[in-house]
């Protein structure tokens, strides 16, 4: 209890001073984010009552990519750029986060994410592809395939939520839980917040560039995107580890399993679990990179992915 409070006063001063030494954090308009952060290969397609941003570039057998909390499709952009050489790429900015904004039922639940995915699958017309996921991303994945087993030929998983683990969430989940933090984070989110939270996925802060951290940030601040965080700190999304590990059981796609050996938010004892659990699958650990080795350590992870799929 009194650590709860420690962490409650000492994250109330640092969103205080905040305010008062930068000021409040107005919402950011989409028009001024597409402006800066769409660019030739960026559309839109209604899904679901929204107005999704996604990115299709190259030719060849299609490979979906999808991104997790708090980041958006750049994300992938090393991969992309690699990848395109050979398939068709596609990555989309999930509901709550980057230019899509949140959804019109604040619902993000694993189901509803699932239920996105397939409805943005079947507007492009895609009857089979090979799908990637990090983070929240690989959970999403992981049951899309579980749910339509025959749609995906192969499955990456980046550091993979799903699973639970004996690490305490990351403190922008439990400033976003918090009755009167969340409050603040409404209005104040200041971009050392941010970067702290990328510090904690990296494991090479060296790599963290101020580029980085300004388009993490104003994605945001994109209108609506801080409530929607709010809103989806609201799922549990591991409180059923047995129906979990029930529906992993299921998965016989070939699997490959990415991890950051410094992954501090889900560590490599979860991938280990996890490649124990599924049935076809191959655990690669990266000793270098954190949570998301895809953007920290394209080159290294783009290997084995490319091993894989050929």
């Amino acid at each position: 209890m009194k650590k709860k409070l420690k962490y409650f006063i000492y994250s109330l001063i640092i969103l205080l001073t905040f305010a008062i030494g930068n000021g409040i954090y107005a919402d950011i308009p989409v028009q001024d984010l597409k402006n800066e952060y769409a660019n030739e290969h960026s559309q839109f397609i209604e899904v679901d009552e929204m107005n999704v941003h996604y990115r299709d570039e190259g030719e060849g057998f299609p490979i979906v990519l999808i991104h997790g909390t708090a980041a958006s499709l750049h994300t992938w952009d090393a991969w992309t750029d690699d990848l395109k050489k050979t398939n068709r790429v596609i990555r989309m900015d999930l509901p709550a986060f980057g230019i899509t904004g949140p959804n019109k039922n604040a619902d993000y639940s694993l189901q509803a994410y699932t239920d996105f995915l397939n409805s943005f699958i079947e507007k492009l017309k895609l009857k089979k592809f090979h799908l990637a996921g990090n983070s929240l991303g690989g959970n999403i994945a992981w049951n899309y395939v579980a749910d339509y087993p025959h749609k995906v030929e192969k499955l990456i998983l980046v550091d993979a939520s799903g699973l639970p683990t004996n690490k305490q969430p990351p403190s922008i989940f439990k400033m976003a839980k918090n009755p009167l933090l969340k409050t603040l984070f409404l209005y104040v989110t200041p971009k050392m917040l941010i970067k702290k939270n990328i510090e904690e996925v990296y494991a090479d802060d060296s790599k963290i560039t101020e580029e980085l951290v300004n388009r993490y940030h104003k994605m945001a601040l994109r209108v609506g995107n801080r409530k929607a965080f709010i809103d989806r700190a609201k799922t549990d999304f591991g409180s059923d580890s047995l129906v979990n590990i029930n529906k992993l059981k299921t998965i016989m796609t070939p699997t490959l399993l990415i991890w950051g050996a410094q992954d501090l938010w889900i560590p490599i004892d979860n991938g280990i679990r996890m490649d124990r659990i599924l049935v076809n699958s191959t655990l690669k650990v990266l000793e270098n990179s954190g949570h998301v080795p895809m953007e920290e350590n394209p080159k290294e992870s783009l290997k084995l992915t490319r091993d894989f799929l050929n």
